[in-house]
Parts: C-alpha cells; sequence; structure tokens
C-alpha cells in the first residue's frame, strides 16, 4: 500500500524544514559560531524556529502515514496536512526573541496542538473500532 498524501506532504515539510534550517546555518557561517548561541538572539531565534518544528512535525507526519495506511480519507489527510502547514507558518512567522505575546505564535502553536490531537484520536479510533 502506498502513501501518496503523506508523501506529498513530507516533501512539503521536508523543504520547509531546509529553509529553517537555512537561517540558523547562514548566521553560523558569517559569525564563527559553531555550537550554541554564541549569545546572539538572532541566531537562538533561528535555531528555535527550526527546533520547534523539529520537534512536532516528525511525529505527525508519522501519524498521518498511519492514518493513511489504515484507510483514513482523502479530505481528513488535507485538511490536517494543510492545517499543519498553516500552523507551523504562523509559528515561525510570530515566534519572537523580544515577546511571548504574539497572535501568529499563538494561533499557530494551537493549531499545532489541535493537528496533534485530532490525529491522535482519530488514530485511537481506528485501533479500537478495529
Amino acid at each position: 500500500m502506498t502513501i501518496p498524501i503523506t508523501g506529498l506532504y513530507l516533501a512539503i515539510f521536508a523543504i520547509f524544514s531546509s529553509i529553517l534550517a537555512f537561517f540558523p546555518g547562514r548566521i553560523r557561517g558569517g559569525s564563527g559560531i559553531s555550537i550554541g548561541d554564541g549569545g546572539r538572539p538572532d541566531l537562538l531565534l533561528a535555531m528555535r524556529r527550526h527546533g520547534n518544528f523539529v520537534e512536532y512535525v516528525p511525529l505527525i507526519l508519522i501519524m498521518l502515514a498511519a492514518l493513511e495506511l489504515n484507510g483514513a480519507s482523502a479530505t481528513l489527510l488535507h485538511g490536517l496536512g494543510l492545517s499543519l502547514l498553516v500552523a507551523r507558518i504562523l509559528h515561525a512567522v510570530g515566534l519572537k526573541a523580544d515577546t511571548i505575546q504574539s497572535i501568529p505564535r499563538g494561533i499557530g502553536a494551537a493549531g499545532t496542538l489541535l493537528v496533534t490531537l485530532v490525529a491522535a484520536g482519530v488514530l485511537a479510533y481506528q485501533f479500537l473500532g478495529a
């Protein structure tokens, strides 16, 4: 069995992750900082944008693959995938070094949590209903 919908989102999020990884690499290359943030708020921010992405997105993509393999509808899979994409863009844009109070960050974090919980709930339902 193939997972073409999850495969699409894997490709999209791999590109997104690469973009987020580019920024700390660029700052490191220009500053000579090999490990850590060197006390630079811009590097720390770039690291956290990428780090937060890596902390959440892989698990959700694994859940999407499991959902697809278990026969979830294309509508559900695309709904979760697109919602996650919007949430992660908002989170990255809204993550600021000087304040935690950012509407895009809050929406992005809440959206990521919602996608996680919906995917987990549907997986549990698939398992318990099987």
